[in-house]
Parts: C-alpha cells; sequence; structure tokens
C-alpha cells in the first residue's frame, strides 16, 4: 500500500502539477493580497523603502522557501508523508527524546496558523469591494463565506477539488500578468534584485528592522508547502514552485513599479487602499475582486485540510486526545474530523470579529508560524546528522537559517502587543493538551501493572472448560495495551476470573500498535494455548483508520480458511448446525481513584488528562468497534496507594 503511494509522489504529470498548484500552493500564493500594504503601512510611499522591501521579498523567498523547503526539507519525507509530526518520527529513533519538544510546539504553531489564515486571506480579497464603497462593513460577508467553507468541509474536497488547480492556475497568470503590465511603465524595478537595496534598508531604515516582520508574511506558506507533501509527491512540488515563484516574484515588482510610481503620497489617498487592486485596470478590477476571493478560500481550504493532517497525526502519536475521524471521498489522505472543523471555524470567526480589517490580522499572523520554522530548523538538524550529510554544510546550513529565522522572530516579536499574542495563546493552550496527553500517558504505562501471561494460562484453560459456570460469550475479545505478547495487564485477568467469571471457548487478546510507516497494515498471529488463547498483534501506519472490527473479522476469516481455528458453537445443537458462535469484546476503562497518593505534579496532570479525556472518544468508538457487541469495564486506577492506614481495634 505504502509503495503506490510512494509512486504516486514521484510520476511527474499535467494533471498531477495542476493538482499541485490547487492544493499546496493556496497560503503562500496568496501573499501577495497583503505583504507590500503592510510593508509600506499608512506613511507616505518612499522608493527606498519600496525597493529594498520587493528585495527582502525576493531573496526570503529564494532563501526560505526555495532553499530550505523546496530543496532541502522536502527530502525529509516519512514514505512520501510531510509536515512536522513526520520529520519528528523520522528523527525520533535517534537517542534525544527531548526533541518532542519542539515537535509540540511548531505543530501547535502551525494549527494556530491555520486560525489566523482563512481570516486574513479571505478579509483581504473581499476589501477589494472598498474599491465601489469605502464604507463597506465586509465583517459579514467574510463570515459567510468563512462558515460556507468549513460547512463543506464534512463532503469532502474531491467534488470542489477539481476546480482548485485550475483555478489557482488562473490566478498565478492573473498575478504575472499584472505585474509585468505594470512593470512596463518602470522596468528600473528590476535592480532591487541586487541584495545590497535590502541590506541598505535594514541598515539605514529608522524601522527598517521591524520591517522584516511584514516581509515575513511572504514565506508563511512554506510550512503548509512541506505539510501538504503527502498528497502532491515533491516531484510535482518542486516543478510547480519554479511557475509560482516567478509569478509571484512578477507581481511584488509590479506592485513595486507603480508604489515607486506614487512616491510621495500615501495609500489611503487612493480609490484602494491596497496596492495589489491599485495595480489593476479599472475595468478589470471586479473580474480581481472574484478571482482573488476565490484564491483566497482555496488557500483556506489547503491550511484546514493541513490541519485535520496534523490532528490525525499528533493522535497517533499519543499526542491529542482520540476524536472522529470520517473519510470522506476515496482520495487517499482525505479526512474530515469534526470536532477540529467547528473549533477552527469558531476561532476563525473570533479573529474577524476582534480585528475586523485584514490589516489588523498582519500583527497577529506570523509569529506563530516563525515559531514553527525554528522548530522544523531544529528537526532538520538531527534529521541531516543522522542522514550523515556533511558536517560543515549541516553547520553552515542550520546556522545560516537560526540567524535568519531568529531574525524574523525578533521583528515578529514587536507585533506580540497589536495581537501576536492571540496567536501564542491558541499555541499555548494546544502545546498543553499535547504535553498533557503525552505525560499522563507515560505516568499511566511506567504504573500499568502487567504479569505474566504463562501464569494464567492453565487457569483461563480450565475456565474455559468449566461446565458448572454459564458461558459468557463463544468468543471473548479483549483490547490490550501490554506491547509484549508473553505479558497481559492484571486487570484483564482480573476481569475474567474474578470480577465475574466469563467463561468462553475461545479468549483472543488484542494488541494494535501505531508504527513510524504512515500506511502500513500488518497482523501477527500468536497461538497462546492451542483452541483456547490467541493472541492478535496489528501494526498499522499512523495514517491508517483502526477499524479494529473489520480487521479482526478479516484475522478471522483467514485463520479459519487456514483450518488454524474453529469458531462454530461448542454448543452441541448449535454446533452440529454448523452456527458461528458470537463474538464479545470487552474494553477497560480507566478512572483515577480517590485512594491515590501522587506527587503534585502527576495529580495535576491526571486530572487535567482525565478532563480532556471527557471530550475523547470511548476506547471503543477510537477502535472501532460495533457497539452491540462490546462491553464497557470500569476501573479504578490506583498508583500509589496510601502507604499505611493507622487503623486500631478497640474491644
Amino acid at each position: 500500500m505504502s509503495s503506490h503511494h510512494h509512486g504516486h509522489g514521484s510520476k511527474i504529470t499535467l494533471a498531477g502539477l495542476i493538482v499541485t498548484l490547487g492544493i499546496i500552493y493556496g497560503d503562500i500564493g496568496t501573499s501577495p493580497l497583503y505583504v507590500m500594504s503592510a510593508i509600506v503601512g499608512k506613511g507616505a510611499i518612499n522608493a527606498d523603502l519600496v525597493k529594498g522591501g520587493i528585495s527582502c521579498i525576493f531573496w526570503t523567498l529564494t532563501l526560505q522557501t526555495t532553499i530550505k523547503y523546496v530543496i532541502l526539507t522536502l527530502r525529509a519525507d516519512n514514505k512520501g508523508e510531510g509536515g512536522i509530526f513526520s520529520l519528528y518520527t523520522l528523527v525520533k529513533r535517534t537517542k534525544y527524546k527531548w526533541l518532542l519538544v519542539p515537535a509540540i510546539i511548531g505543530g501547535s504553531a502551525l494549527l494556530a496558523d491555520g486560525i489566523i489564515t482563512p481570516p486574513i486571506s479571505v478579509s483581504s480579497a473581499v476589501e477589494g469591494l472598498k474599491v465601489y464603497n469605502s464604507e463597506l462593513n465586509t465583517v459579514p460577508i467574510v463570515i459567510g463565506i468563512l462558515c460556507a467553507l468549513f460547512f463543506i468541509q464534512q463532503f469532502g474536497t474531491s467534488f470542489i477539488g477539481k476546480f482548485f488547480g485550475p483555478m489557482m492556475m488562473i490566478w498565478f497568470l492573473m498575478l504575472g500578468v499584472l505585474g509585468v503590465y505594470q512593470m512596463t511603465h518602470n522596468w528600473n524595478v528590476l535592480s532591487s534584485l541586487n541584495p545590497y537595496y535590502a541590506y541598505n534598508l535594514l541598515r539605514t531604515h529608522p524601522s527598517g528592522y521591524l520591517i522584516l516582520g511584514a516581509v515575513f508574511l511572504c514565506t508563511t506558506g512554506a510550512e503548509a508547502l512541506y505539510s501538504d507533501l503527502g498528497h502532491c509527491g515533491k516531484a510535482n512540488i518542486r516543478i510547480s514552485w519554479i511557475f509560482v515563484k516567478t509569478t509571484l516574484v512578477l507581481n511584488y515588482f509590479g506592485q513595486g513599479a507603480w508604489l515607486i510610481a506614487h512616491e510621495g503620497q500615501t495609500l489611503d489617498s487612493f480609490k484602494s487602499s491596497n496596492p495589489f487592486y491599485a495595480i489593476m485596470p479599472e475595468s478589470f478590477l471586479p473580474y480581481g475582486i472574484v478571482v482573488a476571493t476565490i484564491a483566497a478560500v482555496i488557500a483556506s481550504q489547503a491550511l484546514i485540510s493541513g490541519s485535520f493532517s496534523l490532528i490525525n497525526e499528533a493522535m497517533r502519536l499519543n499526542l491529542w486526545p482520540k476524536v472522529r475521524v470520517n473519510y470522506p471521498s476515496d482520495l487517499k489522505g482525505q479526512l474530515y474530523i469534526p470536532s477540529t472543523n467547528w473549533l477552527l471555524l469558531s476561532g476563525c470567526i473570533g479573529v474577524v470579529l476582534y480585528f475586523r480589517e485584514a490589516i489588523n490580522m498582519e500583527a497577529a499572523y506570523g509569529l506563530a508560524i516563525v515559531l514553527c520554522m525554528l522548530m522544523t530548523t531544529t528537526l532538520l538538524n538531527f534529521y541531516m546528522h543522522m542522514k550523515r550529510y556533511n558536517v560543515v554544510f549541516i553547520y553552515f546550513i542550520i546556522t545560516l537559517y537560526l540567524i535568519i529565522e531568529f531574525a524574523f522572530m525578533a521583528a515578529n516579536l514587536s507585533k506580540f502587543t497589536h495581537g501576536g499574542w492571540i496567536t501564542l495563546l491558541i499555541a499555548s493552550v494546544l502545546m498543553s493538551v499535547m504535553a498533557v496527553w503525552f505525560l499522563a500517558k507515560k505516568i499511566r504505562n511506567r504504573y500499568a501493572d502487567v504479569v505474566k501471561l504463562a501464569d494464567h494460562q492453565q487457569k483461563l484453560v480450565d475456565l474455559s472448560g468449566d461446565e458448572s459456570i454459564p458461558k459468557y460469550a463463544t468468543h471473548l475479545v479483549y483490547m490490550t495495551g501490554a506491547n509484549n505478547p508473553e505479558e497481559i495487564e492484571s486487570k484483564v485477568i482480573y476481569s475474567i476470573l474474578q470480577k465475574r467469571p466469563k467463561r468462553a471457548d475461545i479468549y483472543w487478546f488484542v494488541h494494535v500498535d501505531v508504527m513510524d510507516e504512515p500506511y502500513r497494515m500488518d497482523y501477527k498471529v500468536t497461538h497462546v494455548a492451542e483452541d483456547d488463547i490467541i493472541r492478535v498483534d496489528f501494526r498499522l501506519g499512523f495514517r491508517v483508520a483502526p477499524r479494529v472490527n473489520l480487521m479482526f473479522r478479516k484475522v478471522v476469516e483467514d485463520l479459519v480458511k487456514n483450518k488454524e481455528v474453529d469458531i462454530t458453537s461448542r454448543y452441541e445443537s448449535l454446533n452440529k448446525n454448523n452456527i458461528i458462535g458470537d463474538f464479545k469484546f470487552v474494553v477497560i476503562e480507566k478512572f483515577l481513584s480517590y485512594e491515590n497518593e501522587l506527587p503534585l505534579f502527576e495529580k495535576l496532570i491526571l486530572n487535567a488528562y482525565f478532563f480532556l479525556k471527557r471530550f475523547s472518544l470511548s476506547e471503543a468508538k477510537a477502535f472501532g468497534l460495533d457497539s452491540s457487541s462490546v462491553k464497557i469495564e470500569k476501573f479504578p486506577m490506583i498508583i500509589n496507594p496510601p502507604k499505611d492506614i493507622n487503623l486500631h481495634r478497640i474491644n
């Protein structure tokens, strides 16, 4: 299965390139909507500022997007899958356990960014309508578009996906043509390709350094580009990036040419205060606004899909509560996570209502994503060491990008009070959830009480044949978390032998192992006691839905076909008529017992964990088990019982 997926990314086809335009480049492709207006700001237009700004944009796109992401980071794919969690999965085999920290920070920052990108893209596009009515309140229109966008997610994006690629093709061609059209009035703007202009701006302009915060907006989509690698494959991304970068740069230069022609004036004095719309011929403007709005919706779509993939990987890595995942279409990698969808929508609406205009959102935008880029650089360092890259090359690249990204970070920190705190607050909440979920699992595993299966094997065999006890089920299936096939949790043994003796013809123990590969689907069968105890271990990729019910049925069919097991009922009358026995699943859920004396930190983590657990899927649903054949048993989780109880008997 993984080979098919792998191959999918390595073939370059025209259709593949067009699909890539639609899926990958929405975020970075819509940046011309707001970057130049952020650089120029409210003051008078200054030619040195414009030339320096464009020079900074060109070199940022070259160094940050082209070299770091398109050339270097795309090499770090996990069987064709990209994104910060895939990168972490590759490097977590090293001896450094702390690498989980940058992965959590980066993943949370990218999710927080997903709450700002749709509002800023859609607002920037819709605000073009202010050319016709400067008093127009765009907030209801923006919220309406966002609600429609999030509403259609549940149907899968394949039915609108067909329009994405061709539409983005039109968008990028429009960017390029408009840019060239303006440059014909002033070819001199091309001299900004000289990095001296960028250097000069940062050195001489009074707020030159802070302008980096606005320049950074031109590369914010680079991280999303890496996350969506699995959808398109690196070859298609690399080829299509040549076209995308060319059109982006042409548009920025076109906006620059127009701005230089109006030196000394302020943006507010024009019909459109956004240079993106100002460079359009008057007659073309309505079409430009429509195309820009559609492109902004597509940009938002790319980030929403990326957020679903990210949450799904976080669940598989035990960093997020189990939530419902739907697969709305047959398209590989297509997911829909209802809880994430509605959370993102409420976040987006909150952002629109708080900031109201795109120019205000620019302040909140960028701070979270530069944090994510720094975390990717950190993990990339370990990846390159692991792959034995030339050490001098590694140190040169990592030092270069740490300098660039810390410079962007410092510039973006100036936005903290203007709204940057919002994305950091959202990212912090997400980080806390991931940290709590991970640490609680660690604490639980540390205290998990497992026993040797061999010590209880005979008891189970005896119970199975004891006809004085009424039969509980023909086949009794327990989900077990014990990794070692020779071990089993003591609570499973307690449930079978003591809680209420559960006699069954065959006891099955099923364990699910999530592997570091995306699409692996293997299973292994261990016959612990012939005809009485069987253990099944599933090894599933982190992108595979654990539909244990279906998979287990398939395993049983294979075992019956190979004559390894007889699943007909052992009741004489039913056996005679070849009637299959019933299967009953038992899932054990824990709750925190009062009888615990825990260190304060562990107590806080576990309380937070059980609070979050209320909002997550039950274990049965998380494993994809049918409700009719499942019994949930609740067990108190006693980790550290009180040592001594000073109880005295009196006569």
